[in-house]
């Protein structure tokens, strides 16, 4: 056949004979020429098959198990701009709707006439939280007549989020450091830490780098008592992230949120265990008078007059109103049988960890967020045959990512392993992981790592 009239009927035979398929396609600069739509998107998926597989990522704290409906929704809403409430009222209707069903959840003292907004996550919300103390903070001082360039926050050790909201609008952050056997902040350290120039101090509910909560109600309680002894007013803002969307429905025992009046703001993830796809955060306050009315702008040229207070401006739609979906079909019975659920699964896997001898739990699942947190043995870990990044790259190898990494600073001779159990994990799926932590563990066993061998032939090699 003539090669014109095979070029010529090539889209209609198959994909994979088409130039896209059989060339190099430019992969760094525009192509001159355009391709057919569905083989560059064949071409596109089939390289993220080389991504990992979701449903076995344990080291993200981030949903990634999402029915069919919410992808619907996603798709109906995906050129909605949230920005423009003008355009897309009834959008932004539903997303104050969930403000306020977060701002229940939370108790505040008027769930309805409360203040808060949706971010793209909730790196963006805790900034938004912090803003609101530095320029309530600075606004008492300007009226006092005292100095407000050196504001402070007090934290345990935290997400990188605060490290960037310290260095982007100049505070100093005085970050707890970890200690042997004390992995959290804890009243008695926030006290050696603040002074007048301190604008907050910021638990974490569900750290990070552990699991754990930080004990909100105990260092409201120590800032009461400082309050009463020096005069000086020192706010709570709650980086929830996780927690805030796990403690109200399994941990109602707990009190952190706005039934203590120094919680002043609140941040959450929508797309953590809030159940939304990711790029949805929430910031909601106590009260209206703890936004400071400097943060929140004005603009009219999108149609008409609304105020904005967040710091990115256009984004999507989709995952407010999926959140909203969310609340409205798992209500609260339905969020507490899925954390419920995460947290058994969590705990199975704490205890059959322990159960093998090889490992000290750090964190054991049945306290907090729901997953583990664990380290080998110290007896064990002198000579090991393994390490627990040999153990993430085994179990990578049966698709698994779990997160390992050394604690930060004072502690950063520790090296851990944590899990996060997310919906749309089974118990089957829990007894599948265990047992091949068990099969790399027997591995190690025959094949251990001789890294002194491998140090001293490093060393003589350099020699």
């Amino acid at each position: 056949m003539p090669l014109h009239i095979v070029d010529k009927h090539k889209s209609l035979y198959d994909t994979y004979v088409q130039s896209a398929t059989i060339e190099e396609i430019s992969k760094f600069k525009l192509a001159d020429e355009p391709n057919e739509p569905e083989t560059i998107k064949k071409l596109i998926m089939d390289e993220l098959l080389l991504d990992g597989n979701s449903k076995q990522n344990l080291a993200t704290f981030c949903q990634t198990d999402l029915d069919k409906n919410i992808h619907s929704i996603m798709d109906k809403c995906i050129d909605k701009n949230m920005i423009d409430k003008d355009e897309y009222p009834q959008s932004a209707e539903i997303e104050n709707r969930c403000l306020h069903i977060l701002a229940d959840l939370w108790n505040a003292p008027d769930s309805l006439e409360t203040i808060g907004c949706s971010t793209t996550g909730s790196s963006e919300a805790a900034m938004l939280g912090g803003l609101a103390l530095k320029w309530n903070w600075r606004e008492n001082r300007k009226k006092l007549g005292l100095p407000c360039d050196k504001p402070n926050i007090v934290t345990g050790p935290v997400q990188i989020c605060w490290h960037k909201f310290a260095l982007y609008f100049d505070i100093e952050i005085r970050e707890i450091p970890m200690e042997n056997g004390r992995y959290i902040m804890n009243s008695e350290e926030v006290l050696k830490r603040i002074d007048e120039n301190t604008i907050g101090v910021i638990p974490t509910l569900g750290v990070t780098f552990t699991l754990q909560y930080e004990d909100v109600f105990s260092i409201s309680n120590a800032l009461d008592k400082y309050e009463k002894e020096t005069g000086i007013n020192i706010p709570i803002h709650v980086d929830a992230a996780s927690g805030g969307f796990v403690a109200p429905f399994i941990q109602q025992e707990i009190i952190w949120d706005f039934r203590l009046p120094r919680v002043k703001s609140i941040n959450a993830s929508g797309h953590k265990f809030g159940l939304s796809p990711l790029g949805v955060g929430w910031v909601v306050w106590r009260e209206k008078k703890d936004l400071h009315k400097d943060l929140v702008f004005n603009v009219n040229y999108l149609g008409g007059n609304m105020s904005t207070f967040s710091l990115n401006f256009s984004r999507p739609g989709g995952q407010i109103i999926a959140q909203y979906y969310n609340f409205l079909r798992h209500g609260r019975n339905g969020y507490t049988l899925i954390q419920q659920a995460c947290l058994e699964h969590g705990i199975y896997i704490g205890k059959e960890l322990k159960k093998m001898g090889v490992f000290d739990l750090i964190y054991d699942g049945t306290d907090a967020l729901p997953g583990v947190c664990w380290t080998i043995r110290k007896d064990l870990s002198q000579e090991p045959l393994f390490n627990l990044y040999d153990l993430s790259e085994k179990l990578r190898s049966r698709g698994w990512q779990v997160a390992s990494y050394t604690l930060p600073s004072s502690m950063n001779d520790v090296v851990v392993s944590r899990v996060v159990i997310r919906h749309g994990f089974s118990r089957d799926l829990c007894s599948l992981f265990v047992k091949d932590i068990q099969n790399a563990i027997e591995y190690f066993q025959k094949h251990p790592i001789l890294r002194s061998l491998e140090k001293d032939e490093g060393e003589n090699f350099h020699h």
